[in-house]
Order: structure tokens, then C-alpha cells, then sequence
């Protein structure tokens, strides 16, 4: 056995063996064993609203939070819906919930009337806890609902409001405990996906679906010379990131400081200001922040970055002097895989790593057979606490598992020595003249080209060929079209693409891509908002502007 082999054969038995390992039993079980670990140790500090919680306060106010809850009629299975922005009331709503064996459903702040009245009746949710701010949402909704009414609607952010959170907070009994056991296999949260295609789904996720999350994040994302302490959120709570990153925190005993909302702008001096030792890091911020003096400044000890060309990866690792590493996970299975720190090589060469701990992969062709390594296939991930399915798509269930195997629809390869690599997407797949393209691989390649920030891959509809691809570029500050004509792009994927896969049409855009508030290129709006998807794009083809 080769000493890569054995590198890594070591690697999957020691994950191997934290399946042993006595894990905290629910949410709950996790907040009070750290409690009385850390007690007054600051476990959370919004610091643009100058709030903090300590693991003592989390764990005594969720309890009081939980028991005028009880007294409201929240109990082991209700379903809770939760619309509040990044402030104090989110993750203590989420354990005081989690105490009573409730579900939480998160709702997404940016959504409409029609959109947040989707979520409350497909998730037949009973009660709702809801920011001030968003109040003037629900005029409309709620006669609309059979499971719900103002009764039962909680606000927070209006002290002097009748049902107003702070007074459930205040009244409740620190100090309360369910008269019935919460367990690792009760339900806690039905966590809606954005959907790549029609309407959201909700993914049902128990409480050790998170305890495990929680496990593998802390365990890993700890270098061996030194410990992470210091962590940045900034995404959104309603969001899976901020969520296994709190609870990752937790585990690991130390603090997180927490964003109103993501600043390109002000990045550099939330990670020196706040010494942050981890984050996922935003590619654009190199380009916002170019190198300096203040690059000295940060203590940085290992990022997440996904999707990440080789050059921004040696970039990031040079400057700040870090660990970077991609991960692979999803709502439906948490963390699935994760790059080893001794792997560095491979973490240049973006590989998503190795089977992650309680969780078992296998890549499988269109017949149902395991490919070859080096050859493609869709990733098929089994294991303990994996999501239970999607609430009430049956039709969705039967299609997404076979057995105990949930096919996840990302195209995976994997190497010699067992690292596994995301190709694309099967539905971000563009299928043009009947060869699969994966928008991932044409990206990858666009953003390898210096010039280039950014790049999205879609397809656009054509006569002859069913789709053709059609790439949306955004370059670096201060070039321009002309530094970085079309012919010269498309000579560059020319190079490294296969002649079906090079992009027929190009479109420069001048400001910023619709983007989710988690950062990623919105390609669902990308095209809906096109009126005309040849206006003003270059056609590789016919060598013209359209």
C-alpha cells in the first residue's frame, strides 16, 4: 500500500471511530452540557447591535422561553414557524423549541406575502414567531389559514406588543424541563430547500441530524497546533450555514460574532477586529480587499471555501497564511464529506474530501452501478440521521431514495486514492445537441482566466441543438470588455473545454448578479429576469455582437 493510501485509509478509520463516540442525546442535551462547561463565557455577540448571550444565558432563557411556550400550547411535535432576522431571538427560539421537542420551520425574511403564506400552510404550521418588522407581511395571510390565528402569533422586537416574545421570555421559568423526554430521533426542524426547480421542500431534520452536524464541524475545522475560538457568521439564520456554524461554536466552547447581514465591504475589518479564527470565506472579498499591510493583522486559522479557483485558493492560503479547505454537504445529509488539513495538494486540485464521519457515499451510473474511479456518476450518501425525507412529496420520497440510499442529483467523481470531486449538477445540467454539460465545469474554467471574477453558466434555448450555453462574465475592477474581448475568452475554453461544451454566447454585466443573501449567483433570476437571452451577448458563432 502506497503511503498516500495508508494517509488515507487512516483517515476514514479515525472517522470511523467517532461513530463511537457518546453524543449529546438533542439540542437541548447540547446547550445545557456546554453550559455547565463554559458557564459566563460569552458564547455569542451581535456586534453591530451591541447584544451578547453567554452559554449560561442561552441555556436558562431558552428554558424560560420554553416554558411560557408550554403554557401557550407548543408541545412535543408542533410545528413553529420562525421569521426573524440575525438577532438573539433566532437561536434561542431554535433550543427553546428544540427543549420541547417541537419543530421549528424556518421562514426566509426576503419572501412575500404569497411566499411566506406557502410555507405556513405546507408546513401546516401552528404557531409563528415573527419580527416586528415583517409584521405587515402577514395582512391577508393569516384568514387564509386553517391552523393558525393571532393568538398564536409571537413578536419580537415590540416589547409593549400583547403577544410580544420579550414577555414570554421574561414570565417563563428558567429553570423548566419538559415532563417528557425529547430524543435524538425526535423532529426539530422542517427546513425548506430554495428549489431548484418548482416550489420549496421541506426537509425533515432531527435532533441528532444536527448533533452530528455540529460533531463533524467542530471536530474537523480544528487545527492541531492551535484551536478555533473566534468564529464569523454572517449569512442568514434561516439559512443551514449560520445554524451548524452556532452549534459548531458551541461544541467547540468558543464565540461567535455575528453579522446583521453579509458587508463585502467592512470583511477585512470584522476579521481583525473580532480576531476571527474561522469563517467561510467569500471569494469576491479578495478581490474587494487586495493585498496590504492589514493582511498581517488577522488571525486566521482555517476558512471554508467552496467552488473556488486554484488561484484564489493559493492566493488566500499566501496571504493570511491558513488552512483552506472545501466541504460537501446538503440539507438533506448535512456534512457529507470534508478535506483532511494534511491534504494539501489535493485541496488546490478542489477535491471535496472523504466520507465524512456517520456517513457512507457511493457513486453510481444511469443503471444503477458503481462507476469506475475517474468516471462520472451521480453521488448516492447513506448513514445515521440523514434527513427522514421531504414533508408530505411523497411522489418526491420515492424518487430521491432507494432504501436507505438518498440520491442527492450532483454528479461526482472520485480518484485513485478516494477523494471525491463535484462535477455539476444533474439539474443545472444543460444538454445541448444530447452531450450533458455541467455549468460548473464551463464556470470553473471562465473564472480560471485572470481577468475574470465571476461567471454563470446557463442555458439558453436554440432550434437545432434543443440548448446552447450562454455564460454571463463579471470582471475584475478596472478592466474593461475591450482588455478582455469575447474571442480572447472563448479561445481560452477552447483550450481546457471540450468543443460542445465552449460557450456559444457571452454577456457582460457591468454592476453585480442577482445573488441569494447566502452569496451564490441567483441563476433562477438570472433567467427569469431575461427579456431577451441574445440582447446584448456576444454570439460565438457568428462571431457578432446580437
Amino acid at each position: 500500500m502506497s503511503t498516500q493510501s495508508q494517509t488515507v485509509a487512516d483517515e476514514l478509520a479515525r472517522r470511523k471511530r467517532e461513530e463511537c463516540l457518546d453524543l449529546p442525546e438533542s439540542l437541548g442535551d447540547l446547550v445545557r452540557d456546554q453550559a455547565a462547561l463554559m458557564g459566563d463565557q460569552k458564547l455569542a455577540v451581535w456586534f453591530e447591535q451591541d447584544r451578547s448571550l453567554t452559554y449560561r444565558e442561552l441555556d436558562q432563557m431558552a428554558s424560560a422561553l420554553a416554558s411560557s411556550l408550554s403554557r401557550k400550547g407548543v408541545r412535543k411535535g408542533s410545528h413553529v414557524a420562525v421569521l426573524l432576522g440575525n438577532t438573539p431571538a433566532y437561536p434561542l427560539t431554535w433550543v427553546a423549541l428544540g427543549r420541547l421537542g417541537a419543530a421549528m420551520v424556518p421562514v426566509n425574511t426576503a419572501y412575500t406575502s404569497d411566499e411566506i403564506a406557502f410555507i405556513l400552510k405546507d408546513s401546516d404550521a401552528q404557531y409563528l414567531i415573527i419580527d416586528a418588522t415583517h409584521i405587515s407581511k402577514l395582512e391577508g395571510v393569516l384568514p387564509t389559514l386553517e391552523l393558525l390565528d393571532e393568538s398564536r402569533v409571537f413578536v419580537a422586537g415590540d416589547a409593549g406588543h400583547p403577544n410580544a416574545w420579550e414577555t414570554l421570555v421574561e414570565q417563563g421559568d428558567p429553570s423548566f424541563a419538559p415532563d417528557y423526554k425529547v430524543s435524538r430521533n425526535d423532529l426539530l426542524n422542517i427546513q425548506y430547500t430554495s428549489g431548484t426547480t418548482g416550489f420549496p421542500k421541506g426537509c425533515l431534520l432531527s435532533h441528532d441530524y444536527w448533533v452530528i452536524h455540529a460533531h463533524n464541524s467542530a471536530r474537523h475545522r480544528r487545527p492541531a497546533d492551535s484551536g478555533i475560538k473566534n468564529v464569523l457568521i454572517w449569512a442568514p439564520f434561516f439559512y443551514m450555514d449560520p445554524m451548524w456554524q452556532f452549534l459548531m461554536t458551541i461544541r467547540l466552547g468558543g464565540t461567535c460574532w455575528i453579522a446583521n447581514r453579509m458587508s463585502l465591504t467592512h470583511f477585512l475589518s470584522w476579521l481583525i477586529d473580532y480576531r476571527i479564527h474561522y469563517c467561510i470565506f467569500p471569494e469576491p472579498a479578495l478581490t474587494v480587499h487586495p493585498p496590504s499591510e492589514r493582511d498581517k493583522q488577522t488571525c486566521l486559522r482555517y476558512i471554508s471555501v467552496y467552488s473556488w479557483t486554484e488561484r484564489a485558493r493559493r492566493e488566500v492560503m499566501g496571504r493570511f497564511n491558513v488552512i483552506a479547505r472545501e466541504a460537501y454537504g446538503m440539507t438533506e445529509i448535512g456534512t457529507g464529506t470534508l478535506v483532511p488539513e494534511w491534504a494539501c495538494d489535493k485541496a488546490l486540485m478542489r477535491t471535496c474530501g472523504l466520507p465524512a464521519a456517520f456517513r457512507e457515499l457511493r457513486i453510481l451510473n444511469d443503471e444503477g452501478s458503481e462507476v469506475a474511479p475517474g468516471e462520472t456518476g451521480e453521488l448516492w450518501v447513506s448513514g445515521r440521521s440523514i434527513f427522514w425525507g421531504y414533508y408530505k412529496r411523497p411522489q418526491a420520497n420515492a424518487e430521491s431514495f432507494r432504501g436507505k440510499w438518498f440520491r442527492t442529483g450532483d454528479l461526482f467523481r472520485q480518484d485513485e486514492d478516494g477523494f471525491y470531486y463535484l462535477v455539476g449538477r444533474i439539474k443545472e445540467m444543460i444538454k445541448r445537441s444530447g452531450e450533458n454539460i455541467a455549468a460548473n465545469e464551463v464556470e470553473a474554467v471562465l473564472r480560471s482566466l485572470p481577468g475574470i471574477e465571476e461567471a454563470a453558466a446557463i442555458p439558453v434555448p436554440d432550434p437545432l441543438r434543443r440548448e446552447e450555453v450562454k455564460a454571463y462574465l463579471k470582471l475584475r475592477a478596472g478592466l474593461s470588455v475591450s482588455e478582455l474581448p469575447p474571442e480572447a475568452v472563448l479561445a481560452h475554453c477552447a483550450k481546457h473545454l471540450a468543443a460542445f461544451k465552449v460557450p456559444r454566447y457571452l454577456q457582460y454585466i457591468e454592476t453585480d448578479f442577482p445573488r441569494t443573501p447566502s452569496r451564490k449567483i441567483a441563476k433562477k433570476r438570472l433567467i427569469q429576469e431575461m427579456r431577451d437571452p441574445f440582447e446584448n451577448t456576444y454570439d460565438g458563432q457568428e462571431k457578432r455582437w446580437r
